[in-house]
């Protein structure tokens, strides 16, 4: 256990980033979920501060002065940093004639942009720390469906995102990211499992893995990123998909 560690975790209030605060706490680690939804960030208090130093802070990671605010409460309130987990994301799926400016703006406002100023303001009380950065990104960033312009290219860009900031916070701060890819997070919604079609075997079956992925898979390799354990890895991209990736699908 890594206890009395300090974690950042944004959209930490439901689905992949509920499960890394889990877990971390679980850990011993005390965790600020910096959540735009405050109903979920509300509700995912409620459940796991029984587990833990939880805090909730509302937060557009899009916004500089929102991001400025969180910086300065987490600061105050920790005094310092060990770890930030950039996994704030939204997407907007619209055939390309269709997708607006200001969507394209806004998505790429959270799933790129928000991690460069969650980057910047915490990057002196990591570099101090000898802290770590963990960016979400996706397969997205490799393979795509149709109308996901947007949400491909901003986490293409998370992934250049993560290199360029190891290289440039190295050696005190480490930079790594994972793309998740088909994860099942209907539990780990606001509300839970309510109106949610169950997963069918075919789903499972069509992974090499032979299963679908869930949040405490993408938790688990987070959670090592963060420790001593993976002190030489930096600036790299860990694909976590059930082998979806690698597996050739002809028509």
């Amino acid at each position: 256990m890594l206890l009395g560690k300090r974690a950042v975790i944004t959209g930490g209030g439901q689905g992949i980033g509920k499960g890394i605060a889990r877990r971390l706490l679980a850990e011993g680690w005390k965790v600020v979920l910096a959540e735009h939804d405050a109903e979920a960030g509300e509700q995912a208090v409620r459940e796991l501060a029984p587990l833990g130093e939880l805090h909730f802070i509302a937060t557009d990671v899009a916004s500089e002065a929102e991001v400025a605010n969180l910086a300065q409460e987490v600061l105050a309130t920790f005094g310092g940093l060990d770890l930030l987990v950039n996994n704030a994301g939204i997407m907007i799926r619209k055939p390309l004639t269709e997708l607006s400016p200001e969507e394209w703006q806004r998505v790429l406002g959270v799933n790129l942009t928000g991690p460069f100023l969650c980057a910047r303001a915490f990057a002196p009380a990591l570099r101090q720390a000898g802290g770590a950065i963990v960016n979400i990104a996706s397969t997205r960033a490799h393979m795509s469906e149709p109308d996901t312009e947007a949400y491909a290219a901003s986490k293409g860009g998370l992934v250049a995102l993560t290199h360029a900031l190891a290289v440039s916070l190295g050696p005190q701060v480490r930079v790594n990211c994972i793309s998740p890819g088909w994860i099942d997070v209907s539990a780990w919604h606001k509300g839970g499992v309510a109106g949610q079609e169950p997963l069918s075997t075919a789903d499972h079956r069509q992974h090499p893995a032979g299963r679908v992925g869930i949040p405490e898979d993408v938790a688990a390799l987070a959670c090592w990123l963060a420790a001593e354990e993976s002190g030489f890895v930096t600036g790299a991209e860990f694909v976590l998909d059930g082998g979806m990736t690698r597996k050739m699908i002809y028509a």
